[in-house]
């Protein structure tokens, strides 16, 4: 199955398998104070050329609501044609979501984006199976034998992807995010946290409605969730 279908798969999937609490990472109408705007600025500021709006995201591979989110961000981007900044946050807690992040990482920077991609979304589906660092290891051995990959050697915490997997974790906790997912909209006049991702489309519609090419007024954003302005 192409990534794509297997976005829209996982998405009907986890909807219905997934309890309502399980969905979110904090409730709607709440969101985090950030304690360094910088991060989110220097993004904004670095969007490509005609492009007036990206999904920022801190990602942790063992977090179900980020295995919620996965397809629903990654649909959006492909209908909305916006970038993905996506930041991994492997929180303390979880055993095995820096390695299979290092995983990722080295499968993006070595072997191509899209299957990276295509492995955090494998990682995902078969998330509620791997309970331990040895079955992340059977499933990733078993994920490259099918895909026709060697197997990577040695991705420790030290390795180059090691290293970007912990600049990412920094950077967050430079921010001060506190879980994941964590999900912005950025634009070129601000940024809205999106609390709860079924409103992820509403939020892209109302910032690119406040862009300058959209024609519309300069003003601040509704705010399903929280904002935060220059």
């Amino acid at each position: 199955m192409s990534f794509r279908p297997a976005l829209i798969a996982l998405t009907a999937a986890l909807a219905l398998a997934a309890s309502a609490p399980a969905q979110m990472a904090v409730p709607p109408g709440s969101g985090d104070t950030f304690k360094d705007l910088a991060p989110l600025k220097d993004a904004e500021a670095s969007l490509p050329a005609g492009k007036r709006v990206a999904i920022y995201e801190f990602e942790d591979l063992e977090c179900p609501a980020c295995a919620h989110a996965f397809p629903i961000v990654h649909l959006a981007v492909d209908h909305y044609k916006i970038p993905l900044i996506r930041h991994d946050f492997p929180l303390q807690m979880h055993i095995w979501s820096r390695d299979a992040a290092i995983t990722a990482r080295f499968l993006q920077d070595k072997v191509s984006p899209e299957l990276a991609e295509q492995y955090r979304l494998d990682v995902f589906a078969a998330q509620m199976s791997i309970n331990s660092k040895d079955d992340l290891q059977n499933f990733t051995r078993s994920w490259f034998q099918k895909h026709g990959k060697p197997m990577p050697f040695a991705l420790g915490p030290d390795s180059l992807f090691g290293l970007e997997v912990q600049a990412d974790y920094r950077l967050g906790e430079r921010m001060g995010v506190q879980h994941t997912p964590t999900i912005i909209v950025l634009g070129p006049h601000g940024w809205v946290q999106v609390v709860d991702v079924s409103q992820l489309y509403t939020v892209i519609d109302q910032t690119l409605a406040q862009t300058p090419a959209a024609g519309a007024a300069h003003g601040t954003i509704k705010k399903p969730a929280t904002t935060g302005q220059h």
